[in-house]
């Protein structure tokens, strides 16, 4: 009998302190679990070199409308043996926040070969690679590639994932015609299906009827 009370007030206990994600809001793994999922902002692999405030889990939270698009896509890649993979959505405010406080840190500059080596940190900020706003927080900004299901591996897009430079804007030509076309089915796919891309980042894009247009959030990314 003890051990039967036990267990339920372990499974209140959970239940309590689960997440309860805001209205319209849903974990992407709920609605299209095929989709890959690889929060660099929640591990030591981004610009900084270690976890970002307010990322606590590898859980992706997104709009309940970002989803359904996010499964149509999702389904239309499939048959050609392709699938989509998501680095960041939803973004906490207080992550924006940490972005902006570890500009300031002029000596932090632990990722700058790999992610920013001919950009002055100083100049993160002035250029708009760092903003103290983003439309991440709006929860309706996606950062994604495609990679191929039976390897397992991205397709190559010319730069990495985050990398601050003029190699990362979309319409950069100085790269292969392979990386060239495999950007433009990345943007086509993206625009096909209502998503609005973002001039400067080749991986970046937005619900162009994002439910939130004019609210950002700081809710944490926490397991539900």
């Amino acid at each position: 009998m003890k051990k039967i009370i036990y267990l339920i007030i372990v499974l209140f206990s959970f239940i309590l302190n689960a997440q309860k994600l805001p209205k319209n809001f849903v974990y992407l793994e709920d609605i299209v679990p095929s989709i890959r999922i690889e929060l660099r902002y929640f591990s030591n692999n981004n610009f900084i070199g270690k976890p970002i405030d307010g990322y606590n889990s590898n859980s992706l939270i997104i709009t309940e409308e970002t989803a359904k698009s996010l499964k149509k896509i999702q389904q239309e890649l499939l048959q050609k043996e392709l699938s989509l993979k998501i680095f960041d959505g939803y973004r906490p405010q207080k992550a924006v926040d940490h972005f902006v406080r570890w500009v300031q840190v002029l000596k932090d500059t632990l990722m700058k070969a790999q992610f920013y080596p001919k950009v002055k940190k100083n100049n993160l900020l002035k250029n708009g690679y760092i903003a103290e706003r983003s439309g991440h927080s709006r929860g309706s900004t996606i950062d994604l590639t495609i990679i191929n299901t039976k390897t397992g591996k991205a397709l190559d897009m010319g730069s990495a994932y985050d990398f601050f430079g003029i190699q990362s804007h979309p319409l950069y030509q100085n790269i292969s015609k392979k990386q060239k076309n495999n950007r433009m089915l990345l943007r086509n796919t993206m625009l096909n299906h209502g998503f609005t891309p973002y001039e400067n980042e080749w991986w970046h894009f937005t619900l162009k009827k994002e439910p939130f247009p004019n609210t950002y959030f700081t809710f944490p990314i926490s397991k539900n």
